[in-house]
């Protein structure tokens, strides 16, 4: 999202309400080109009053769509509540799917879980699904890649909850075991991916596929555990993992695989990063596609992100040819942002 300007004066701007995401124009005009895409959420940031150098979060999550227009969600809540029930100054969760079309928020009012499709209904889930005792702050949430599904972990320990996934079109729910430290789901939605610190600094990582079945995984390398970014295929055992250069020692960010079932290693991906920019998050497409979001930008202006795609070769290889397929940027005016499939 680009700093205000008259250029963005010109863009709709549109307000999402409890009832629905567009204005009846705009919606009308979608459902021939096709539904709205997400590309990022952030909240503004505004300076206070009696101290004009701090700045602080302020209005409603903002939507950035693919075609340089913004939504505002007007009912999602911008703060986190205690265990008690009382709200305390910390950015609340906004989850944006990997494809764009659907987002997660807790609801101001009363602090439900809402899963809302873009140009598209609203499902607000069961109050239960925040059991009593446990505040926004106390969980985390994480939509599949296609918003089908939505993830809840509870920071519980040492009683953990099982973790819980909701499918949202039916209310069916899939615990996962709560020892897990849940990460993110595969890309095809049908797996999630999770870690537990074992003794001696050893960690185990496990896909744990939705039907039931085993799980996939075991103790990794080091090299993977240490990892900045990680994402799971969707095949369930392919773990994509990312390395952050040095462009003073002219070392570059590299991407690898690893798979789970055989502990092999692919060969790196060099990333064509440049200046300061550094790889942030990785993210996979239903088929295969891996796709590497990167940040770049100084301090007090607009954050620029590129999307980069590798294509898969088939048995645990990725291709060597890195394509950009976006770049947006997102205001220097911004207190928190997500990506989709953040």
């Amino acid at each position: 999202m680009r700093h205000p300007s008259a250029t963005a004066a010109l863009l709709a701007t549109a307000v999402i309400s409890a009832a629905a995401l567009l204005p009846v124009p705009v919606a009308t005009a979608q459902a021939r080109t096709g539904p709205a895409s997400v590309r990022a959420a952030y909240l503004p940031s505004c300076p206070y009053k009696k101290a004009p150098d701090v700045s602080g979060p302020c209005g409603h999550w903002r939507l950035l769509l693919r075609d340089g227009r913004y939504l505002t969600v007007g009912d999602a809540a911008t703060s986190v509540t205690d265990d008690d029930g009382r709200t305390i100054d910390y950015t609340s969760t906004f989850e944006v799917s990997a494809d764009g079309r659907v987002v997660a928020y807790w609801r101001a009012r009363d602090h439900r879980l809402v899963v809302r499709r873009v140009g598209g209904p609203a499902t607000v889930l069961p109050a239960g699904l925040r059991p009593k005792g446990f505040g926004t702050l106390s969980l985390q949430i994480e939509l599949s890649p296609t918003g089908d599904k939505l993830l809840i972990d509870y920071f519980d320990r040492p009683d953990r909850l099982p973790t819980k996934v909701v499918t949202v079109a039916t209310g069916k729910v899939t615990e996962l075991p709560g020892a897990a430290d849940v990460l993110e789901f595969s890309g095809d939605g049908d797996e999630v991916l999770a870690t537990r610190w074992e003794t001696d600094r050893i960690t185990t990582l496990y896909a744990y596929p939705l039907d039931g079945s085993a799980p996939t995984g075991g103790t990794l390398p080091r090299v993977v555990a240490d990892a900045y970014a990680e994402a799971l295929a969707p095949d369930g055992k392919t773990l994509a993992w990312v390395t952050r250069g040095d462009p003073e020692e002219k070392l570059p960010s590299r991407v690898r695989l690893y798979d789970l079932d055989s502990g092999d290693i692919s060969p790196a991906v060099d990333l064509p990063l440049r200046g300061n920019e550094v790889p942030n998050l990785l993210r996979y497409a239903p088929d295969g596609t891996l796709q590497v979001l990167t940040v770049s930008g100084k301090e007090g202006t607009p954050l620029v992100v590129r999307e980069l795609d590798i294509d898969p070769l088939g048995d645990g290889l990725l291709s060597g040819d890195v394509r950009q397929s976006d770049r947006y940027s997102i205001t220097d005016h911004r207190h928190e942002y997500y990506a989709g499939g953040e």
